[in-house]
């Protein structure tokens, strides 16, 4: 999944840059604003999903450190090695994945106000209403 963000982190980029929008028709540059939208949408699904794993994961690595330190037991140690072994990267991938869904925000953002402007915007916070 973060190979697939990269990549299209990497798409983005130079679809919004300042040399490449103006060169954009209107109806390509709508397509592109509801395609950021679409995978910005998919990689929050993702966020959140690994922001619950990752939350359960370090719940149950506690659960384990507690109980091991009340049974003193070998194989909770054992157990408690393999959660902490698979929790790290867990939390590393989150964190990919929540910093690249907030580069996405920020493309969203430079494209809105290089293509539309504060007028698009004004229109946009007067639907949110």
């Amino acid at each position: 999944m973060y190979k697939r963000l990269c990549d299209y982190i990497e798409y983005i980029d130079g679809q919004t840059r300042p040399d490449r929008l103006p060169e954009l028709s209107e109806k390509e540059r709508k397509e592109l604003k509801e395609q950021l939208l679409v995978q910005t949408q998919f990689f929050q699904h993702e966020r959140l999903i690994h922001l619950i794993v990752t939350h359960m994961f370090a719940v149950i690595t506690i659960v384990t450190l507690v109980a091991m330190m009340y049974f003193k037991a070998l194989t909770l140690l054992i157990l408690l090695v393999l959660e902490l072994g698979l929790l790290f990267p867990y939390i590393i991938h989150y964190y990919h994945l929540e910093n690249g869904t907030q580069k996405l925000y920020t493309f969203y953002d430079r494209f809105i106000g290089r293509t539309f402007g504060d007028k698009y915007n004004e229109s946009d916070r007067e639907e949110k209403k």
